[in-house]
């Protein structure tokens, strides 16, 4: 600078301003460098303050208080101390991000049940991951929450499962398309492979819940209907005699009339198509049951009569024939009416009839013995029943039993006439046998037996007469004078009537010269023998005739 300025012929007063300009430029320079380097260390011992902080911000996050590596002295140069935390750092930032993928998958799955479970079909967002707790206890909350909603899910998915399985085995039944039906509820419902991927969300078991509870009840209304169809088919069927080929084919549907709802199973049993089907038979065999109205109203008419005969109760069935013939024709009255009117008459006459049992049991009882009796009479008469002929030993037994029937009828007629009363007060009508009062058959009986039995001592004291008077003329005459011309024979107290190889007919001999006899009404039915009175009787009271038994009849020891 010297030469320079010699040669140039600077003047000192230029040099020094010059140099003093180089020494405040140098000092300018210097200075910098120092700002520079003053920053450049707190530049690192902020960025030591950080990783410090960092550090320390890590640890709590994640939970680890103590951390393997990092320097329990913090010595040497603010760049050694950085060069010591830098591998802790790094390796804690490193287990913060995996910790942080952790609880993210945690919480997406958190999040994708509860979405499930809500009936959200898109996940709403991404999960925000808390950073300022990452520890281990955080972490394990999380996953004890998915736990439990992986086994809230499994059990909602169960449950819907079985649902499906219900309500495909309910479809089956009823004859429904089951795809059809759970799509309503869900379309995830129908897939039949894919079953993690079924709704179980809250309305969807809500929906699948009242789905099943609709398809049971439709189940019991349509079985309900079905038994009904099936109660009027075979009511129908009986009453047109329906042969057992044509009900055959409808087996499938009669075979479940008695069963309960949990036990139809077969598939298609109560479809929709099976109950139509039989309510068009129903309605045809309705339609048939009209046009054959008069057919069937006259075999319950029959049927009623049948329980009339056989209770031995005296009906106009010409007359009632054609009253119902008349109804039908009229068309004043419905068919179904008129076989209910004539059904509750069957009932009604089978009540009476089983109330009348006891006494026809008895009255049966009473006429066998009094044909016993009546055959008595004729083989007392015969004189030639002690001969040694063909079965006369036989007849011999049949007239010891004959004698022990006959002693027991008074106590017979005395219980019969007892219930008859009993019967009659009860009800407050008369007990007839077919149109005639049972009283005043046992009335005209006791009668009859009365007379008979002073007929017989007549006949006994006049023997004795005869005896006595044959006796006396013995001793005058010498000789026993034949029997008067004008004397009764007891051969005219045998009655009259058929035998058969010493077998009695079925007919009361209630007089010696008037037997009861059997009748042939006009549809050929044989009326039971009852008795008859005689031509000169005489109508007496219930009061008088019992009094009449019981005064004429001496009573027997009972049985």
């Amino acid at each position: 600078m010297q030469r320079i300025w010699d040669e140039v012929g600077e003047s000192d007063e230029e040099r020094d301003k010059m140099l003093l300009q180089l020494e405040q430029e140098c000092l300018d320079v210097y200075k910098r460098k120092v700002d520079q380097a003053a920053k450049s260390r707190a530049q690192l011992l902020q960025a030591l303050a950080d990783a410090n902080v960092g550090l320390s911000g890590l640890q709590s996050a994640l939970g680890e208080r103590t951390f393997v590596g990092i320097p329990d002295k913090t010595s040497g140069t603010i760049k050694d101390q950085l060069a010591a935390i830098a591998p802790a750092l790094e390796q804690l930032w490193k287990q913060k991000e995996e910790r942080i993928k952790e609880f993210f998958n945690v919480q997406s799955q958190i999040q994708k049940i509860c979405g499930e479970i809500a009936g959200t079909s898109e996940q709403v967002g991404s999960p925000v991951v808390d950073e300022t707790d990452l520890s281990l206890k955080k972490l394990e909350e999380f996953q004890f929450q998915l736990q439990e909603l992986q086994k809230e899910k499994s059990e909602r998915l169960h449950k819907v499962l079985e649902f499906v399985s219900t309500v495909h085995d309910l479809c089956a039944v009823l004859g429904m398309d089951f795809f059809s039906t759970v799509n309503e509820v869900h379309p995830s419902l129908n897939d039949l492979t894919e079953v993690q991927s079924k709704s179980i969300s809250n309305d969807t078991l809500s929906r699948l819940a009242k789905t099943v509870l609709a398809l049971k009840e439709d189940r019991k209304q349509r079985l309900h209907k079905l038994q009904e169809l099936t109660t009027q088919l075979i009511d129908l069927w009986n009453l047109m005699d329906t042969p057992e080929e044509e009900r055959s084919l409808f087996d499938h549907v009669t075979c479940n009339i008695t069963a309960s709802v949990d036990e139809v199973t077969i598939p298609g049993a109560l479809a929709m198509d099976l109950v139509e089907q039989a309510e068009v038979e129903v309605e045809r065999l309705d339609q048939l049951k009209a046009s054959r109205m008069k057919e069937i109203a006259f075999k319950k008419q029959s049927e009623l009569e049948e329980i009339f005969t056989r209770a031995h109760i005296e009906t106009d069935s010409d007359a009632t024939r054609e009253k119902i013939m008349a109804l039908i024709d009229s068309g004043n009255v419905e068919p179904t009416e008129l076989l209910a009117d004539m059904d509750n008459q069957i009932v009604k006459a089978k009540e009476e009839s089983l109330s009348r049992k006891d006494i026809l049991d008895k009255v049966e009882k009473w006429m066998s013995a009094c044909e016993e009796e009546s055959w008595l009479e004729d083989y007392s008469r015969d004189d030639n029943r002690y001969n040694a002929g063909r079965g006369a030993h036989l007849n011999l037994k049949r007239a010891e039993k004959a004698r022990i029937i006959v002693n027991k009828i008074p106590a017979l007629v005395d219980t019969l006439v007892a219930k008859t009363r009993a019967w009659e007060e009860d009800r407050g009508v008369s007990f007839t046998y077919d149109g005639v009062p049972l009283l005043a058959m046992l009335d005209e009986y006791a009668m009859l037996r009365h007379d008979r039995e002073e007929e017989k001592r007549r006949m006994r004291d006049q023997k004795k007469f005869h005896e006595q008077l044959n006796t006396e003329q013995e001793s005058i005459f010498g000789s026993r004078p034949s029997p008067s011309p004008g004397r009764p024979s007891l051969g005219t107290k045998k009655v009259v009537g058929p035998r058969a190889n010493g077998t009695p007919s079925r007919r009361l001999s209630l007089n010696p010269h008037q037997n009861g006899s059997r009748s042939i009404s006009k549809d050929g039915k044989r009326d039971i023998t009852r008795p008859v009175a005689p031509v000169n009787y005489v109508a007496i009271s219930n009061e008088d005739a019992a009094s009449h038994i019981s005064a004429s009849e001496p009573p027997l020891a009972s049985p």
